[in-house]
Formats: C-alpha cells, structure tokens, sequence
C-alpha cells in the first residue's frame, strides 16, 4: 500500500472526532510532544486549526496535517502527524501537498520540526531558517 492507491482518502476540513485526533498523535511521534492527555486543550487545537487535511484508511485516521493560515502569505503548519503504522508512504508529503493547494499560490509554509524529523524536511524540499524564536507559555516575559 502506498499514498497514492485508492486504499489513503483525504479530506478537508476539522470535522473529525477528538478521539480519533488524539489516537492518532498517540500512535504517531507527535503525541510526545503534544498534550494528548489534556482533551480540553486537543480539543481547541482540532476546532481552531484553520486549514486542516487528514489522511484516512477507510474510516481510520491515518494522518494529519494541521495549519493556521491568512491563504494569502504564510501558514504556520503547527502539525503534521502520521500513524506509525502508515509511515514512509508518502502520506506526510501528500498532505503537505494538499495543504499547498489551498493555501493561496504565493502562500509560505513555515513549521518548527520536530527532532525525530529534522532530517525529513530538508528531504522534501524545505530549506532551513536558523531565525526561528519561540516564547513558551511558562518563559518568563516582562510585562
């Protein structure tokens, strides 16, 4: 099975139960970085994600490609999360391919990768950009 036989449908759209959400970051590398056990939080990430693309093998949620984005100038892909059963299928460049299409076609995609992945998106065409700062919720920040 790979991305491209009929087996892998992709839609657009948020409207995917939180449980199959949070199952699937569980089942992927992202869950290690991403609050799964705070359904409050997983919930407000998959309803407030503007441009979402997920990846389904029948009815299981196999991937997901979640952004936020103006369609005009950038999005900030914030996650991109594929089963670990479903990996190396081209399912991950395969969302990102069709989170490009909706995005508008002068449109940047700007992402922090994760370190099991820094090697993967060099491979997929993205360049790297050492200017990238992050503030956390708990780094201290002068009022």
């Amino acid at each position: 099975m790979d991305a491209s036989t009929p087996d892998i449908t992709y839609r657009l759209g948020n409207d995917i139960d939180l449980d199959a959400f949070i199952e699937l970051y569980r089942a992927s590398t992202l869950g290690e970085r991403r609050p799964i056990d705070n359904r409050r939080t997983m919930a407000a990430m998959l309803a407030h994600g503007n441009l979402t693309v997920s990846a389904w093998h029948g009815e299981r949620l196999v991937g997901i490609a979640r952004s936020l984005t103006d369609f005009a100038y950038v999005a900030y892909l914030s996650d991109l999360a594929v089963h670990a059963d479903y990996q190396r299928l081209g399912i991950g460049v395969a969302l990102i391919s069709r989170t490009r299409a909706a995005m508008g076609p002068d449109s940047t995609i700007i992402l922090l990768a994760a370190p099991a992945a820094v090697d993967y998106y060099p491979r997929i065409g993205f360049t790297h950009h050492p200017q990238a700062w992050v503030l956390r919720a708990r780094d201290s920040f002068p009022a």
